[in-house]
């Protein structure tokens, strides 16, 4: 048994964050983000919207397009670390929204390689049998974990969520995935989550990233982790057809592009437009690219993500 791609979706606030506005609040430029990280604009959740919310209409999406019932999923895993609650779960809310109930829905904490995490896990599912349909959500809202002072990362961040529905199929769908972690980072990128209302506290928990320390170490991990998913299938990176990276940094996707020998009209790109959603950023590159017509069946994709942990991992997939 294995598991294929069945349907995707994502949702994006309609709430708009410019570089202009961001010139406004903090001592930046529209160039100098422009020319760092290669984000012109991202999306901000509303005061009425939150990372359930997202989630609940990028779930809708991605069943719809995989023409299966809610009441039939047998599985539920939202990533995200940003939720409004540290329980229940946003995936049980989630479950609760798509008006079903007793199906097993839990939260995978793997910062912005959240999806690729729980996506491994639902394949896991499928493969022994536990699970025919699975829901694989990232959502997260990062911008309500900025400090709106520190420029480093208010500029970064946008809101989102993407969705995919996998299914029990005899062909492969999801050839492999391959998930890392290396907690001795941990100081460079993370947020702290107070347990009390409190001013300083609150000071504290903002978002925090040093991001050069942080740039260094991705470039590294994310080649390592390229060559040993092609290696592991004995494939050459000329075989793929498209690349599906996180939205984090245009430098350290073009990186990740040079060492797959592989032009950037082969990567999908949500960046400019999105900034970098987390755990949302490579389902929503997905649903795009599967939407707009770029993704074709049949095509080999490579997905892969790496964030706060530090937590990194690829999925290689065959769209059929």
């Amino acid at each position: 048994m294995f598991a294929r791609l069945a349907g995707t979706g994502h949702f994006l606030p309609e709430d708009v964050l410019t570089n202009a506005e961001l010139e406004r609040r903090v001592d930046t430029s529209d160039t100098w983000i422009r020319e760092r990280t290669g984000i012109r604009e991202r999306r901000v959740c509303g005061p009425d919207e939150s990372v359930v919310s997202m989630a609940t209409e990028a779930a809708k999406r991605a069943l719809n397009a995989a023409n299966l019932p809610a009441e039939q999923l047998d599985l539920i895993v939202v990533a995200t670390t940003s939720a409004d609650r540290a329980f229940p779960s946003a995936a049980c809310e989630v479950q609760h929204a798509l008006g079903i109930t007793d199906t097993p829905a839990f939260d995978v904490a793997a910062a912005c390689s959240g999806f690729l995490f729980a996506m491994s896990v639902s394949e896991k599912y499928i493969v022994s049998g536990a699970a025919k349909h699975v829901l694989v959500i990232g959502s997260d809202a990062l911008t309500r974990m900025c400090n709106p002072d520190d420029r480093n990362t208010i500029i970064l961040f946008g809101d989102g969520a993407g969705a995919a529905v996998f299914s029990a199929a005899e062909e492969p769908g999801i050839l492999s995935t391959h998930i890392y972690s290396a907690g001795e980072f941990a100081s460079l990128l993370g947020a702290d989550h107070p347990t009390r209302s409190d001013e300083a506290l609150q000071q504290e928990a903002w978002l925090y990233m040093r991001g050069r320390e942080v740039f260094k170490v991705a470039v590294e991990k994310l080649a390592e982790l390229v060559e040993h998913t092609l290696a592991h299938h004995n494939m050459a990176a000329s075989e793929l057809d498209w690349l599906i990276p996180h939205q984090a940094n245009y430098r350290i996707i073009q990186a990740t592009a040079r060492k797959l020998n592989m032009p950037m009209s082969q990567v999908v790109m949500t960046l400019e437009k999105t900034g970098n959603t987390s755990a949302a950023s490579v389902p929503i590159a997905l649903d795009m690219a599967i939407r707009d017509g770029r993704i074709q069946p049949g095509q080999t994709l490579l997905l892969e993500a790496f964030g706060g942990g530090f937590a990194w991992g690829s999925a290689l997939i065959r769209y059929n």
